[in-house]
């Protein structure tokens, strides 16, 4: 199945847009992960000025291919992320932080991915991750650097709560074929360059899904591509997303919308080169249903 991307607004401050591919009407989730965006590349100075936001439930995956982005939260992190490195953030019960493109580069590209956090992690204390370093796999035809979980028996240092994997793939011209675990779904999103694989031709920000059961699958490109894998075993607890906040219940949400927009305790406070914070917006007239 092919889900073509859809042009979302960033920020309000620049009026950048992103590429999103899940959440979907006919795609929720790919395993836990449940938010895929990808940005640029753009060359407009201040392409990402985020200021502070929260976030519960999930895990944040920042992963540049150009560019550098300044993270800062409420747990004391102050860093900057390059390209082939990892920001991997764990809101549990409650985070907030800010991203600022820095004008280091001329050129601003990057993918920002949701994981769902099991029910029994929904409420760890936060935590913050920065890897320069990651595991490489190099197979015929292609290159893999695995963000988190584990690719072909090699396993990132980064943590994870559900059985998955996000890594980076760069493909050589030609065709390809890669090794699947059956126990999987996956999700392949091309980055640059042209590909094609179980016979769709994957436009730049598509995101082409494979279900559970294929042992491998195979990529064809003319030119060299640039993917990302996303796989897992399907998530079995259904999930209340709305905003930056995943619960399993509408009252979840309530509490965390409530706590963020009466600045309580919850997310922390820090002090950032952006200045102001992200309110909340208003909850729908409906009760919010698990999916």
């Amino acid at each position: 199945m092919l889900i073509n991307s859809r042009p979302v607004k960033l920020s309000t401050r620049t009026g950048i847009t992103v590429s999103r591919t899940i959440p979907h009407r006919n795609l929720k989730t790919i395993s836990a992960w449940c938010f895929v965006d990808h940005f640029g590349p753009t060359e407009q100075t201040e392409a990402m000025v985020v200021a502070a936001h929260p976030h519960t439930g999930l895990q944040t995956v920042t992963w540049l291919f150009e560019g550098e982005i300044e993270h800062r939260d409420s747990i004391g992190s102050n860093q900057a992320i390059r390209p082939g490195q990892l920001n991997l953030m764990t809101a549990g019960f409650g985070i907030s932080h800010s991203e600022l493109s820095l004008a280091t580069t001329d050129s601003l590209h990057a993918v920002q991915l949701w994981i769902a956090l099991p029910e029994e992690s929904l409420n760890i204390a936060p935590s913050f991750e920065h890897h320069v370093e990651l595991p490489v796999v190099t197979a015929a035809g292609f290159r893999a650097t695995v963000l988190i979980g584990e690719l072909l028996g090699i396993k990132s240092p980064a943590t994870s709560f559900t059985d998955l994997v996000g890594a980076e793939l760069i493909i050589e011209p030609g065709t390809h074929r890669i090794e699947l675990r059956t126990d999987y779904e996956y999700g392949f999103v091309l980055i640059a360059g042209t590909a094609k694989a179980q016979g769709e031709d994957l436009a730049v920000s598509d995101l082409l899904y494979v279900a559970r059961g294929e042992s491998t699958i195979e990529i064809s490109s003319s030119s060299g591509a640039t993917l990302m894998l996303l796989g897992g075993v399907p998530l079995k607890e259904k999930i209340i997303m709305w905003w930056n906040f995943i619960g399993r219940s509408h009252q979840d949400v309530v509490d965390a919308r409530e706590a963020w927009n009466t600045r309580s305790y919850r997310f922390g406070e820090f002090e950032d080169q952006i200045g102001g914070w992200i309110p909340a917006p208003e909850l729908p007239g409906v009760r919010l249903q698990a999916r």
